[in-house]
């Protein structure tokens, strides 16, 4: 479980602040670079539309090595299959989903771009709303991906609520019957009830940043599904939790937001079933998740948890660079395991 904290990661003294962390990563001064960087393995991209059971459809985008040339030859298909997924209110094409994706794909490995439902452009797609607890089919997703590249052992890593999904994944009796071979999880949301009151009472800016994401959201949603969708007037509220109430009264099964919030919670027994090796990678100075429920996290001899003193919210940036040392950790934990 957790040890001492990480001390490889040495950002600049004056991108050292929790916020700048967990804001950079996204912003316009850091964007195109990543874009740049991600060129070869954007290049080598198709769409795939995953039929995960029941009439879902999710999005994702897959690179693959031999693509990269095409018409050349090209390189040889890769020897394993990373699938990366977004948080809430991100998309395949996020700054750290575009960054770790690029480091993956020219270390060799076939890479994925898991959407979320209701994510990126995809609010057509299915007619049920998103919401966090829909993890079978994030489940039959990985089932598909399965089936679509036989034989390639698979590496799942997620950020934020993605990276609470991965574990969750691992943790799901049918991830036993799939060739997941190791999990990432950066910045995971671990107690949403926690995260809930956290962006209530902590810096004002997040909550305010998640109300507008999931506003225009709900309005896609709606345009998307005229005649099916009204939320002028939860829009009208500008709260969260006011917005989470509603929603889950009106398009879940869980009688009350507190029964919802515990139903994606990975604190308590719920990582006791973990199928594969997972490791948690989080910043002891995280504005939007509480380290003190790392204690809470079933001990389990398939977890692991690296800390760093400092990395904010899925931040982890060192310069203002192309990349970020989360990139560099997970491939110098990969290479831990001989088989990688």
């Amino acid at each position: 479980m957790t040890g001492p904290t990480d001390s490889s990661f040495q950002p600049r003294r004056w991108l050292r602040g929790p916020h700048f962390q967990t804001i950079l990563p996204n912003s316009p001064l850091r964007r195109p670079r990543v874009e740049r960087r991600a060129l070869p393995m954007l290049a080598a991209t198709e769409e795939l539309l995953l039929d995960c059971g029941d009439g879902v459809t999710l999005q994702a985008f897959h690179s693959s090595p031999s693509l990269e040339n095409p018409g050349s030859g090209g390189r040889e298909p890769g020897k394993k299959l990373a699938v990366i997924l977004h948080g809430w209110e991100g998309s395949s094409d996020s700054t750290y989903m575009l960054s770790l994706a690029q480091t993956l794909f020219a270390a060799g490995y076939e890479t994925v771009r898991l959407n979320l439902r209701d994510h990126g452009v995809t609010h057509h797609l299915n007619k049920e709303l998103f919401h966090s607890c829909r993890l079978p089919e994030v489940v039959g997703a990985m089932k598909s991906l399965a089936a679509k590249f036989p034989g390639l052992p698979m590496v799942l890593a997620g950020f934020s609520l993605g990276g609470n999904f991965m574990l969750r994944v691992g943790a799901h009796a049918e991830a036993r019957h799939l060739p997941i071979e190791r999990i990432f999880a950066v910045s995971p949301v671990l107690d949403p009830a926690v995260t809930m009151v956290t962006l209530e009472n902590g810096f004002p800016v997040y909550h305010s940043y998640f109300v507008k994401k999931w506003s225009r959201s709900l309005l896609r949603k709606q345009q998307a599904w005229p005649g099916h969708y009204d939320f002028d007037a939860l829009l009208r509220t500008k709260s969260l939790r006011i917005m989470t109430d509603e929603l889950v009264r009106a398009h879940t099964e869980y009688p009350s937001a507190a029964e919802y919030l515990a139903g994606y919670a990975i604190t308590g027994d719920r990582l006791t079933t973990l199928a594969a090796p997972a490791t948690v990678i989080t910043s002891l100075d995280d504005p939007i998740i509480d380290n003190r429920d790392l204690a809470r996290l079933a001990r389990s001899p398939h977890l692991d948890i690296v800390t760093t003193a400092r990395g904010g919210h899925c931040g982890f940036i060192e310069t203002l660079g192309d990349s970020s040392w989360v990139d560099s950790k997970v491939l110098v934990l990969l290479s831990r395991n001989p088989d990688s």
